[in-house]
């Protein structure tokens, strides 16, 4: 059997990079996944593609840092789907800068969009869960989140506190059958990274004791076990898939 048969998953940020990955893992691995994001073309083509190949999906578009939306959109996905088993909160943006330069619509857009979107997404989405007294809830932090980085105060800001929520939360939804975690990638080789000058690439590769950036299947499979009967017992850790970037 599957690993995540019957189940209904919600990933959002899910028609790009590591949340496509992750996408398409959990429909691999017999999920629904209802397929949240801000980009429409994206999010359509791919959730055709996964159902062309047999998987069961839907796309909705959903901007995470807009309370009202990202209710409606709970209320579609269990009208589509019935309920909502599994959430994994991966919608995130970086505007970099450093102190002195950084504006407060840079600090402003990042905190809205990584930190009260996944407040959003997890008080809508938990309420569905509370009802039936069981769920996954899976934040993606970062390792900047644990250790800093310079020139990123507002992303740095933001995923360390995803951090303090994911605790918070695990300790107010655990004796309610839910299970709430958090995974702190390390460099990924996203579309976005990729972008990077060569320098900075390989920079990023000497830091990483494995010698090599991670690639999104990497988080994707952090996320999947999280979101297993595998990890019943796993409640308010931060687990970091970085390559041993933080020895």
């Amino acid at each position: 059997m599957k690993r995540l048969e019957k189940k209904t998953a919600v990933i959002t940020g899910g028609a790009q990079g590591i949340g496509k990955s992750a996408s398409l893992k959990f429909a691999e691995e017999g999920a629904a996944i209802a397929v949240w994001d801000i980009d429409e073309i994206k999010g359509n083509e791919f959730c055709n593609e996964l159902v062309e190949k047999g998987f069961k999906a839907k796309f909705f578009k959903v901007n995470v840092a807009d309370f009202e939306n990202v209710k409606s959109a709970v209320n579609n996905v269990v009208e589509a789907f019935g309920t909502i088993d599994i959430l994994v909160n991966n919608a995130g943006i970086t505007r970099d800068g450093t102190l002195k330069k950084m504006t407060p619509e840079q600090w402003q857009q990042v905190i809205d969009v990584n930190l009260t979107g996944v407040f959003n997404c997890t008080q809508l989405v938990s309420a569905v869960m509370l009802e039936k007294g069981s769920g996954k809830i899976i934040n993606a932090s970062s390792v900047v989140g644990l250790y800093g980085n310079f020139g990123q105060t507002n992303y740095v800001a933001s995923k360390a506190g995803v951090i303090g929520m994911t605790k918070v939360w695990a300790r107010e939804l655990g004796r309610k059958g839910i299970n709430v975690n958090a995974v702190a990638p390390g460099f990924i080789a996203t579309e976005m990274v990729s972008a990077m000058p060569e320098k900075v690439i390989q920079s990023m590769e000497e830091k990483t004791p494995l010698g090599r950036l991670g690639k999104p299947e990497d988080i994707a499979n952090a996320f999947l076990f999280l979101a297993s009967d595998e990890a019943s017992f796993i409640n308010g850790a931060t687990l970091s898939v970085d390559g041993g970037i933080v020895i």
